[in-house]
């Protein structure tokens, strides 16, 4: 399976729930490869604590570089074996195994031509058969990746490959609107799709949105006319992600705030819940839920 990521704007905590989704899948014996494919800010690395062996590549060696045809194929970090915590190295399950195929540094966005998209699908292709899920995170918003992605899994060329979609979104009225009109509006993903020869209705039926960074609406921690606002607007809120097509009956999975992931991007381990106690456990509920049904068919077609 091949789910790609993307979110209306930056921001939205795309990466770092990408990153631990792929961790809660390895923890649990699958081998996972996560490709970043955000050209104008490829910093996954930094998620999965990679930044002294990324430091050690030479130039040009990751999914930019591959794509241009600068390479035959990008560089892959084992996270199990690279991650600069210990806990990281030591977690994993047999055969679990994580991967990182990272961005080249300020590789920025550039033009797609039928070279580029021709080796994005050979990388596509390749990296399904070695996994058992691969995660691309996307860069936010319209973007050249999300065209290449679009273009490389066109069914005509694309077949007997499962692929899914996550669209991440803040649960603000700003990012309801935004992320409506990357999936819907003119230039969105699903007539892009549509012009490269995907069925919209299934392209339709293959996303889901994830709600990231959501207060929690109870009020704990707030003044009684402090929460009584926060409850009118998480109401007006989920009205109008029913209106505009991005209601529960849509919805994966929604990422409470955590403070460990305000911040620092990090991937989240049983231990930092209780050796110290510095993140929350509904953290790493929301990531393991949010990983069980990504791959579960039965829980995926139910919504």
């Amino acid at each position: 399976m091949i789910v790609f990521a993307t979110s209306d704007k930056g921001g939205t905590g795309r990466s770092v729930t990408c990153a631990n989704i792929a961790y809660r899948r390895a923890l649990a014996g699958k081998e996972v490869a996560y490709v970043d494919f955000d050209f104008g800010s490829p910093t996954a690395a930094t998620v999965f604590e990679l930044g002294s062996a990324v430091s050690r590549l030479k130039k040009d060696t990751g999914v930019h570089a591959y794509l241009r045809g600068l390479i035959a194929e990008p560089t892959r970090l084992d996270v199990q074996s690279l991650a600069e915590r210990e806990v990281l190295r030591r977690t994993f399950l047999d055969p679990g195994r994580l991967y990182l195929v990272p961005g080249d540094p300020g590789g920025g966005e550039f033009p797609v031509d039928e070279g580029v998209v021709q080796r994005c699908r050979a990388l596509f292709r390749k990296l399904d058969e070695e996994f058992d899920l691969t995660l691309v995170d996307l860069s936010a918003g319209r973007s050249y990746a999300v065209d290449i992605a679009l273009r490389a899994t066109a069914p005509r060329t694309f077949k007997g490959i499962v692929t899914r979609w996550l669209v991440f979104h803040r649960w603000t009225r700003q990012h309801l609107e935004a992320t409506a009109a990357l999936v819907r509006h003119e230039h969105g993903i699903l007539r892009v799709g549509a012009q490269w020869g995907h069925d919209a209705e299934e392209l339709a039926r293959r996303i889901r949105y994830v709600r990231a960074a959501v207060p929690d609406a109870s009020g704990t921690g707030l003044r009684a006319a402090q929460a009584e606002w926060l409850r009118s607007v998480d109401t007006e809120l989920t009205r109008r992600s029913g209106q505009l097509g991005l209601g529960r009956t849509a919805t994966l999975g929604t990422v409470p705030l955590d403070p460990v992931l305000q911040w620092s991007e990090q991937l989240i381990t049983d231990e930092d819940v209780l050796m110290p106690s510095i993140a929350n456990p509904e953290t790493v509920g929301a990531f393991t839920d949010l990983a069980d049904a990504l791959t579960d068919d039965s829980k995926w077609e139910t919504l």
